[in-house]
């Protein structure tokens, strides 16, 4: 998670890429002074009205819940704006607040009137590497991902420490990454464990 103060807007900018050598990129983010900021599982729901009014404006409302390693639990809700690109960069306006129990916030947003839209999880190795945040992803059934996080600086300082092909790194969004997945593998991909359940039981059902 980056560094964000609650209730502060900040301004994320960020950009994404498939990870080939998970294990070596974290070597080498290491070996150049990365701090280890997170290890664990992240679990988040996207919420929205039963119309999509925030996805209509591009705007997103989540609750995130991060499992640590070492067993401590935290959460967050968060709001995103609409995307902008700028010069390259996904840039987004963001505000995210420490939440307590995920339960609560959950039935907090609910009994708001939002909806469950999306959900996302994954095993996460997060670094902070100078300015920038190093994020590395692996889910249920995708492409291992690296999103890079910062100013536009550091975020070209952490891609050349990384050592991955400048061009591989893009603005586009975690949909477009599965789509690609899907193209080059003829699998469908998986962003949660409820969706490799639920495909197991169809191919059951179908045998």
């Amino acid at each position: 998670m980056s560094r964000k103060e609650a209730r502060n807007s900040v301004r994320e900018i960020e950009l994404k890429a498939v990870v080939p050598q998970w294990d070596r990129c974290c070597r080498r983010v290491e070996k150049a002074g990365g701090k280890l900021v997170f290890d664990g599982r992240m679990e988040d729901r996207r919420y929205d009205t039963r119309r999509h009014a925030l996805a209509n404006r591009d705007h997103v409302l989540r609750v995130r819940v991060c499992h640590k390693s070492n067993g401590r639990v935290t959460s967050s809700i968060d709001w995103k704006g609409a995307t902008e690109y700028e010069n390259g960069f996904k840039v987004r306006e963001e505000i995210s607040v420490v939440a307590g129990p995920p339960r609560d916030i959950n039935a907090l947003v609910e009994h708001l009137g939002y909806v469950v839209t999306s959900v996302i999880d994954r095993q996460i190795v997060q670094y902070q590497l100078g300015a920038a945040m190093v994020r590395f992803e692996r889910y249920p059934r995708m492409d291992d991902l690296v999103e890079v996080e910062g100013s536009p600086i550091s975020i070209e300082s952490a891609i050349r420490i990384l050592a991955l092909p400048r061009a591989s790194f893009t603005n586009e969004r975690l949909l477009d990454f599965v789509r690609r997945f899907e193209a080059r593998s003829g699998r469908k991909a998986a962003l949660c464990e409820a969706e490799l359940a639920e495909r197991a039981r169809s191919r059951s059902a179908n045998a």
